[in-house]
């Protein structure tokens, strides 16, 4: 991936050759964060627009790394991509750890379990010498399993491979990843569905950097048992094809299919997000309007009647993804390297059903390389958990790709919903 936006970086020198020096830095990460910070001041967030609820902030406490975990959890300097799942009486953590955002041979995917999310049992740790990402816990009856994504070690480069899957056995130990599912897929959400197992996956992810206009699939998939696979559909597996990648979704009270896709690629819809409504019965019949902006690792949920979205959100002008004027793949670049090179945080958003948009409720504390949100029910009903990661929340403002080569950490925040009167 890098290397691919390091070509488009150059190429875009040319036409931006009063300020080729400033976007190569940025690009890099190479800046000063003092004066980066007073060179671009953060516009306000958006108007906050509630619905049933007052969503305010409990509590945030870091995670990882801590004093609550296991020595042996292996601990870099990048804890990012993570999910997080309640299991017979306890919280099960997985996390990437890594030298930066970026692929490595060195990555480690982490798992630890806790019955009070702050002393943590160390679980397991995968190695394999190339990138492993997109972990997904997955409660299936007495069974737990672990998906991630297989990448290449290559920093530059953005290569899935598929997925792989381990099951944690009785006596508590967990077995080796082994492949599973599609070719090339990226298991964006498992979840549990009418006693199975739903697998919503992307592929063609290798051509998201390429620049090449091929288009990739949104698909679901779904298992018995958590580790055969079949296509949901008789009609298939792809429910979207054209830029989306990154899905989640849920069914409300209604019985209406409500998914929120990352569309950075673009289609002829544009680019940014798609919301889309299908059928709840058969998870079929998608139709998606667009949003300009990207709510990058985008997280779905219901919670008493209403819909929220937590995302990345953009802190450049109104949070549009697409800046760029120009056409094809220069427009590209430049709605790359403008959304890498500006700051971001991790926010909550509401669902407007009426309208199909989002609407802002709140920032999570967070900043530089920041969300991947996953989401367990807190001890109180009124209460939501969310688990995301971010650069030092109490650290500098900083962009995007100087978050991506600093420390990351995990952290958990407990929000709470208070119905509002009326």
């Amino acid at each position: 991936m890098l290397r691919k936006l390091a070509v488009a970086a150059l190429t875009a020198v040319v036409a931006l050759a009063g300020t080729w020096k400033v976007v190569v830095a940025e690009y890099f990460g190479r800046v000063d964060l003092e004066s980066w910070t007073a060179e671009h001041p953060s516009p306000p967030p958006p108007a906050v627009e509630l619905g049933a609820h007052a969503v305010s902030l409990v509590s945030t406490r870091r995670i990882v790394p801590s004093t609550g975990l296991d020595a042996r959890s292996q601990v870099q300097v990048a804890n990012n991509n993570l999910d997080v799942v309640r299991h017979q009486g306890r919280v099960y953590l997985a996390w990437r750890s890594a030298p930066s955002h970026f692929a490595s041979s060195q990555v480690v995917m982490n798992v630890a379990s806790s019955e009070d999310e702050v002393t943590w049992r160390y679980e397991t740790s995968f190695r394999l010498g190339r990138d492993l990402r997109e972990p997904r816990l997955l409660s299936l009856g007495d069974k737990l399993f672990l998906f991630v994504a297989r990448l290449g070690d290559n920093a530059f480069n953005f290569e899935p491979e598929g997925v792989s899957l381990s099951e944690r056995r009785a006596d508590g130990s967990w077995s080796a990843l082994e492949p599973t599912g599609p070719a090339g897929a990226i298991a964006w959400r498992v979840k549990p569905y009418q006693g199975e197992a739903l697998m919503v996956l992307y592929r063609g992810g290798e051509n998201l950097y390429s620049f090449n206009g091929k288009p990739m699939t949104v698909e679901l998939w779904r298992s018995a048992d958590g580790r055969k696979w079949r296509p949901f559909s008789s009609a298939g597996a792809t429910v979207l094809s054209g830029g989306g990648s990154e899905t989640d979704f849920v069914i409300d009270s209604s019985n209406t299919l409500l998914a929120i896709v990352r569309n950075e690629a673009g289609d002829t819809a544009g680019e940014g997000s798609k919301l889309c409504r299908g059928n709840g019965a058969t998870l079929g019949d998608w139709v998606c309007k667009s949003d300009v902006r990207k709510y990058d690792s985008p997280l779905i949920f219901e919670h008493d009647g209403e819909t929220y979205v937590v995302g990345r959100r953009n802190l450049s002008g109104d949070g549009r993804y697409a800046v760029s004027t120009r056409s094809g793949s220069l427009r590209t670049i430049e709605n790359e390297l403008a959304y890498i090179t500006s700051a971001k945080r991790c926010s909550v958003w509401r669902w407007v059903k009426p309208e199909d948009r989002l609407a802002f409720v709140l920032d999570l504390p967070s900043r530089g390389d920041t969300c991947f949100p996953s989401r367990i029910e807190a001890a109180d009903p009124t209460h939501v958990v969310i688990y995301d990661y971010s650069s030092d929340i109490d650290g500098p403002e900083l962009p995007w790709s100087a978050g991506q080569r600093r420390p990351t950490f995990v952290y958990r925040h407990e929000l709470a919903f208070t119905r509002r009167a009326g």
